[in-house]
Order: C-alpha cells, then structure tokens, then sequence
C-alpha cells in the first residue's frame, strides 16, 4: 500500500521570522480528505567540538521555551534554505565557541520533531580546534564550558542533558571515536 498523502490545498496561517505555520487538506491513503498543521523551517546545524584532550566545547544559554538554562553544543539555524549547512557550521562553531578547525566531519541529519516541523539538523564534529575570539548574537548570552566527552556521555545517559540534538550529536561522536578505535 501507498502511505504517502497528497496535498489538496495549503494554507499559511502564521508567517514568522523564524517559523511559518501552515494548515493542509491531505488526501490520505485511504482516500478520505484530513489536515495536517506543521510548521516550516530554515534548517540548522550544530556542532561537537572536541578538543585534542578529550573536551566538547558546550555552550549554556536560556531557552525562552522551556524557560531555564540549558547545557547544549554550539547550533543555529541556517541564514537562507540555499545555505551549505558546512559552511553554517564553521560560522557557528567560530561565532559560539571561537573555535575553528582543521577537520570538519557530517554525523548525518537530525529530524527534530516529524510530526509538527520539517527542520532538519545536520550534525557535525569539529576536531583539530584553535581557539580566537567569539562573535555572539546581539541576542545571544552564552557560557562556554569544556566537559570532557565521556562525563558528557554519562550526563546524557543519566538524563541530566535533556537536548535533543545534543544527545544525538554526541552520542554519534563518541561511536565514531569508538570505531576508530576499533580500526586503529
């Protein structure tokens, strides 16, 4: 059977800055006519930067949302849809942590949540780090902190790192480590 459902008509219902809320009639696969309200996205990248020593370069910062502080890897979103999420990646590696490096390695795309946003996270792992000055948002208000990858790791199995794109990120780093390894 054919799952895919086919798009009758859309409409935009909320076009922000950041997010554009759209609500579509759907053909579904059993022929009857349904919706589906989601939201468009520009895309994002993020980032593991991990030092010669072991570290990942995690940035905190409030998050308006959840409204706390939380422990992440440097992200953002992409300037344009037509934007090499690589070249995103530099620039917010550079921007968040002042970090740039001598080898850049794509973990895969990251769906942050099918249901409701078609964003797509490309992660990445940033390694072979020299550090300059930092080049924040004029929204942005970050803490850098330098935690080594395995306490990380544990933090995020033992739940304390509730981030999304930093559990995924991570946890694809350190088994990329681990299969070096076990190549080597």
């Amino acid at each position: 059977m054919d799952y895919t459902e086919k798009q009758l008509h859309s409409e935009l219902i909320f076009d922000g800055h950041v997010l554009h809320l759209y609500k579509d009639d759907i053909l579904l696969p059993d022929g009857k006519v349904g919706f589906r309200e989601y939201c468009k996205h520009m895309g994002a990248v993020c980032i593991v930067p991990l030092t010669d020593q072991g570290e990942v370069i995690c940035v905190k910062q409030y998050r308006y949302a959840h409204r706390k502080m939380m422990l992440e890897i440097p992200a953002g979103k992409l300037d344009s849809p037509d934007e090499d999420p690589t070249e995103a990646a530099l620039r917010e590696l550079r921007e968040e942590t002042g970090a740039v490096c001598d080898k850049l390695t794509y973990l895969g795309p990251l769906y942050t949540t099918p249901a409701l946003i078609d964003e797509v996270i490309h992660m990445y792992m940033a390694e072979g780090l020299s550090f300059g000055e930092t080049d924040f948002d004029e929204d942005e208000f970050i803490e850098v902190e330098r935690i080594p990858l395995d306490e990380l790791v544990d933090r995020i199995c033992r739940g304390e790192v509730p981030d999304a794109k930093t559990q995924a990120a991570v946890l694809r780093a350190a088994f990329a480590g681990m299969r070096r390894q076990r190549e080597e």
